[in-house]
């Protein structure tokens, strides 16, 4: 008998199948992913036990034996009426000071002001359709802290004489940074070199003050030591001569505004900042609760990113003096633990002031806690300079570009990019090491929650784990909010050059 074999061939393309019901829509993809073998299958059953089980206890002791309303301890004991539950009346007592500390009933309206500000400058930065993003930076980063210290504190500040001449050394060497940069200037210049050697003269005035005792001159009605008034006039001096070098070079239509910013800014701020507005004077020691969280992390964040963006540069930097004190500044600081670094700044630091100079506990630890951030910051920023190509660099010297207009405009805006996640990482990590100025005797929004455990009033067994607990969620919102910012960020910034 013959066998027939009829074979056929399509002459046409064929449509794929569809993948069968099991393999698709949620039925499937929990097939996939949770019982594709036996031995996922038996994890996930005991995983969705053991979840069903930690969610029904969590919301058994949140909600449905918790106490929400009550006027004292006596409401949240099994005694009196609870359950053993969390003891949310514990928080709703106490949350404004929480949120306020011990700062004055009637001036908390200044704290509620400053965070609304903060709220829509933030918001004017971070979303991207918005307009006039130069502008909203400029309120930001130098309109805001005035008007936020000047709110907080009442201002009337009395500033010394070594105060004053610290001041206008720093505006000096602002101007000498600016003004150098200018390809027709540069430091052959000799009115350049003037201001260098006049800030240099400063510099070393200002220092051998710690050391000299003397007496009191007044001058422009600010108390001067001898050694304070020759920094106050050294600093002067630099900023005449480096402002009339960048004049020169920039008088057939350079911005000449420019040059007069920062002696300006410091003349506004000591006028803002000594001037009465007629607000109570309201000491740090009465600050706390989340506003001193806020206080030292928006400080610590503001300041550790341009010095750590500072050090970065200086630790790759073709100069040897100043790639080894940057080497030494983030190596000495990576190497202290924080709570070493608050003890040190608490009661050290006013031993390297200036005669004149004091710091109270509040800003030695913001000074604290910003060098600390910025040793971290600087690894990281540094670690996006090394991954830019070699060829970035030498484009923009083929383009004859300066060094601060090369890193201004092409390397560091890539760099920055390129670590995003570092950056927020430090951010978030510096968020939650704010809780360790308690330490100190700074009522942070922690230190503020375990004060309120002491409160005869609350002293029950589930006031402890309902307040840390708050705490937990309040930094978990901020930290949360941040990741989830940067990654928009990322996703945004995205030039589509990864792999």
């Amino acid at each position: 008998m013959e066998e027939q074999v009829f074979q056929y061939v399509s002459k046409d393309h064929k449509s794929a199948l569809p993948p069968p019901p099991s393999e698709t829509g949620a039925f499937g993809t929990v097939k996939r992913n949770l019982f594709s073998t036996p031995v996922d299958s038996v994890l996930s059953i005991l995983a969705g036990i053991f979840i069903v089980w930690a969610v029904w206890n969590i919301f058994n002791w949140a909600v449905v034996d918790a106490v929400f309303s009550g006027s004292d301890r006596e409401a949240c004991l099994v005694e009196g009426g609870g359950h053993g539950g969390a003891c949310w009346a514990f928080i709703g007592a106490k949350f404004g000071q929480f949120v306020y500390g011990v700062y004055p009933l009637d001036e908390r309206w200044r704290i509620d002001l400053s965070l609304i500000m903060l709220v829509i400058l933030v918001a004017g930065i971070a979303i991207p359709s918005l307009p006039y993003k130069r502008l909203n930076a400029v309120l930001l980063f130098a309109v805001f802290p005035v008007v936020t210290l000047v709110l907080l504190t009442g201002g009337r500040f009395a500033f010394s004489g070594g105060e004053l001449a610290l001041l206008f050394l720093i505006a000096a060497a602002v101007t000498i940074s600016d003004v150098s940069a200018e390809p027709e200037v540069g430091f052959h210049s000799m009115a350049v070199k003037i201001g260098i050697g006049a800030a240099l003269l400063s510099l070393v005035a200002i220092l051998i003050s710690n050391f000299v005792s003397a007496g009191t001159i007044v001058f422009l009605d600010f108390r001067f030591s001898p050694l304070s008034l020759i920094s106050f006039l050294a600093a002067v001096v630099s900023l005449g001569a480096v402002v009339y070098a960048g004049f020169m070079a920039r008088r057939d239509g350079g911005n000449l505004a420019r040059l007069f910013i920062p002696a300006g800014a410091v003349i506004l701020f000591v006028f803002v900042m000594s001037t009465n507005f007629g607000l109570p004077p309201v000491p740090t020691n009465l600050w706390g609760g989340l506003m001193l969280t806020l206080v030292v992390a928006l400080t610590g964040i503001a300041a550790s990113l341009p010095l750590g963006v500072i050090l970065a540069l200086g630790r790759r930097s073709d100069m040897p003096a100043v790639k080894l004190l940057c080497v030494i500044f983030i190596e000495f600081w990576r190497g202290v633990p924080l709570i070493t670094v608050l003890f040190m700044a608490n009661f050290m630091l006013p031993l390297f002031m200036p005669e004149g100079v004091s710091f109270n506990q509040l800003l030695r630890a913001l000074v604290g806690v910003a060098l600390f951030s910025a040793a971290y910051m600087a690894e990281v920023i540094r670690g996006g300079l090394q991954a830019i190509p070699k060829g970035q660099y030498e484009g923009a010297d083929a383009m004859a570009l300066t060094y601060w207009q090369k890193m201004r405009m092409i390397i560091l805006p890539q760099a920055l990019k390129l670590v995003i996640p570092g950056i927020v990482n430090t951010f978030i990590g510096l968020f939650k090491d704010t809780s360790l100025v308690y330490i100190i005797g700074l009522a942070d929004l922690l230190g503020t929650v375990r004060r309120g455990f002491n409160d005869p009033n609350w002293i029950t067994p589930s006031t402890p784990a309902t307040g840390l607990i708050f705490a937990a969620f309040i930094y978990w919102v901020f930290c949360f909010g941040m990741s989830r910012y940067s990654i928009y960020t990322e996703r945004r910034l995205d030039t589509g050059h990864k792999s």
